[in-house]
């Protein structure tokens, strides 16, 4: 059991990582503490993905090579979902600083209370 646990760390860690960013998400009223539940998220998403195209004894899909072949599509995917977190993390931060601007706080729920009394 602790051998199959020790091979398996990563992908504790990955959703260790979902749980974390879930509950962050879903638990904090703060807007940017949600952001950062996002974000790590995320991250536990890239792990998982990462971690599921790891092939022992792999090897690069060259014609050369001997089999067998690791897939480099599974690491282009998360190289390009890394650049939308970042742009969706900007637009996100760039939206929260307009509503703190705004109604002057991140409380979600003060700020549910305001748009619901105006």
């Amino acid at each position: 059991m602790i051998d199959l646990l020790a091979s398996r760390i990563y992908y504790l860690v990955a959703f260790s990582l979902l749980g974390v960013g879930t509950y962050m998400m879903i638990g904090n009223q703060n807007l940017v503490k949600k952001v950062i539940g996002m974000n790590i998220f995320q991250t536990g998403i890239f792990l998982f993905f990462i971690v599921t195209a790891f092939v022992e004894g792999g090897s690069p899909p060259l014609l050369t090579a001997p089999e067998p072949h690791v897939s480099p599509l599974p690491h282009v995917l998360i190289l390009t979902a890394i650049v939308v977190g970042v742009s969706l993390t900007a637009v996100a931060l760039g939206l929260i600083v307009r509503i703190y601007n705004e109604y002057g706080t991140l409380n979600e729920e003060a700020i549910q209370k305001v748009t619901t009394d105006e």
